[in-house]
């Protein structure tokens, strides 16, 4: 059985400043359609990904913001954080996970705070170990992506 996600349904509170930012992260616009007053759907797809985005009017009654945690697979998390960067995003610093490859932690804020007590420290996987070393962002309504550093993917993926 072939089981393919496609599309993840974001919650946002102006769909007109939602778009201006996907567009600024490098995201493609597939469609922003609209029927009536009601409804309006807009569609983005990251760079290389088979999963798009949709946000709109009449989409879901899910919070603005609620989405925490989606991730963008990055060969070069330094390259990445640095290419957000320079598109106008704020990006929080790299950082990898004290207890392992999977970090916790998720926030709303999208930057690593203390350090201490969130298991998450300072700079990329000391050896680089694909699936270890993160940066995270927020879009204007606070949905969390995270940046997840992958060289080599892990067999069956």
């Amino acid at each position: 059985m072939g089981l393919k996600l496609e599309v993840v349904i974001l919650s946002v509170s102006d769909v007109d400043r939602a778009k201006q930012f996907y567009e600024k992260v490098g995201f493609r616009l597939d469609i922003d359609v609209s029927a009536g007053e009601d409804f309006r759907g807009v569609q983005f797809t990251p760079p290389d990904s088979e999963c798009s985005i949709i946000f709109g009017k009449g989409m879901t009654s899910a919070a603005p913001g609620s989405l925490q945690g989606l991730y963008l697979v990055v060969a070069d998390i330094e390259a990445s954080r640095a290419d957000l960067v320079g598109r106008g995003i704020e990006v929080g610093e790299v950082f990898h996970d004290a207890g392992g490859l999977f970090f916790h932690g998720h926030d709303t804020t999208g930057v690593v705070h203390d350090i201490e007590g969130s298991g998450r420290l300072a700079g990329p996987h000391p050896d680089r170990a694909d699936y270890g070393s993160y940066a995270t962002f927020s879009d204007p309504d606070g949905n969390v992506w995270v940046l997840q550093e992958v060289r080599q993917r892990a067999p069956g993926r």
